[in-house]
């Protein structure tokens, strides 16, 4: 880890008490508030995967990771919020050069936000493509300086044929914030504070120069990761559960080490082997999960340095460690939360909104279980690629 990566850890950690007090305001105003944001912004987490040519902090992708985990560890939808905010930084050398050029002709704090369901149509008319849509999840749409959203691009009124037989091509896009719409519809049980609204484009014209083809697009910028976004996201999600579940851990063990006893408990929290013994396994869990990581990260970055991370294997080995970890950290935010006992039922127990906020993550499509599939089936149809997929 580079001496800026230590610092830029260094500088979240001694914010750390001041922005867990704020968590519950967070929560009510269902978003990051902007100072907090500026906060991120003059720190430099935004720019952590911004390639250097263009003022970016170019961190490789463990140190990346780090600095989610870190801001997770704080508060879920802080580290959620950074993550997108990062993370969608990564589709942008997909786009022509202008385009991005536009994109950090002010400096390399840009914040990103969006949604990658194709929840849109693209029509072809003169100019470019008419765009209709409305797109869900798009966290951090409030403080957000570009969004985009991908569509199925049509002409007379039907879909064009895709790459797959039988399936529509499908693009994405991106526009300032200001051409889009919010609809304040983030009325929800976790991630609260990452106001994750629908945002809408009606009959917009969008020039050609503003689509991306996630798959194919040839990058405009030479970086490690400037081809791979599929592959990484997983991880990024991963990195903001750990964060998560490390949170959850310290506030319990804070709680036991407070004296807490529960009624009718022969002893207290911290002199009970039950719950000492049920606190190990946790940690267990969550040491497990953090080697996971480090390895795979590891195992991604070599290849990104190598251009090889595109391959099919690196993808389902990507959808798997997303899978296995946030369900990790789920299972042991709901230890953490079980262990506090009835206190825990409280709005004021940081607990109770750290398991809300594993169970929101845990739906997002990136860590779903189905994704095993795959790798089961790669396995045994594909001896060779599902070795890789082991592999590390």
């Amino acid at each position: 880890m580079t001496k800026t990566a230590q610092r830029l850890l260094a500088n979240i950690q001694d914010l750390a008490p001041d922005l867990a007090a704020r968590a519950a305001d967070m929560e009510a105003a269902r978003r990051i508030p902007l100072d907090l944001v500026d906060m991120l912004k003059f720190m430099g987490a935004f720019r952590v995967l911004v390639p250097r040519s263009h003022g970016g902090l170019e961190f490789d992708l463990p140190s990346a990771l780090d600095i989610i985990t870190a801001l997770g560890r704080i508060d879920g939808s802080i580290g959620w919020t950074a993550m997108i905010g990062i993370g969608g930084g990564l589709f942008a050398p997909l786009l022509p050069r202008e385009i991005y050029k536009q994109i950090y002709e002010n400096g390399p704090d840009v914040i990103f936000a969006g949604s990658i369901q194709p929840a849109g149509t693209a029509e072809a008319v003169q100019g470019g493509w008419r765009v209709n849509g409305r797109w869900p999840f798009a966290s951090g749409c409030q403080h957000a300086d570009w969004m985009g959203g991908f569509c199925i691009m049509t002409k007379d009124g039907k879909p064009l044929p895709g790459p797959v037989e039988g399936t529509p091509l499908i693009r994405g896009c991106f526009l300032r914030a200001r051409d889009w719409s919010i609809e304040d519809t983030w009325h929800v049980a976790g991630l609260k504070a990452t106001g994750s609204h629908h945002i809408v484009l009606k009959d917009v014209t969008v020039p050609d120069t503003h689509f991306f083809d996630l798959t194919n697009s040839a990058p405009c910028v030479q970086a490690p990761l400037a081809r791979v976004v599929q592959q990484v996201f997983p991880l990024l999600h991963s990195a903001n559960a750990i964060g998560v579940a490390e949170g959850a851990l310290d506030e319990l063990v804070a709680l036991a080490n407070a004296g807490r006893q529960q009624f009718r408990a022969m002893a207290p929290l911290s002199e009970s082997e039950m719950f000492q013994a049920e606190l190990g396994r946790a940690a267990a869990d969550l040491r497990a999960a953090q080697g996971f990581l480090q390895m795979q990260a590891a195992s991604h970055w070599r290849h990104a340095l190598a251009g090889t991370l595109q391959d099919e294997a690196f993808l389902t080995q990507a959808l798997q460690t997303g899978a296995w970890i946030v369900t990790t950290a789920t299972r042991i935010a709901e230890t953490c939360y079980r262990l506090a006992g009835g206190i825990a039922l409280y709005e004021t127990s940081p607990l109770q909104r750290r398991l809300r906020d594993m169970q929101a993550a845990s739906q997002h499509y990136a860590v779903q279980q189905r994704h095993y599939v795959a790798a089961g089936k790669m396995l045994l149809g594909n001896p060779e690629i599902g070795k890789k997929a082991l592999a590390a």
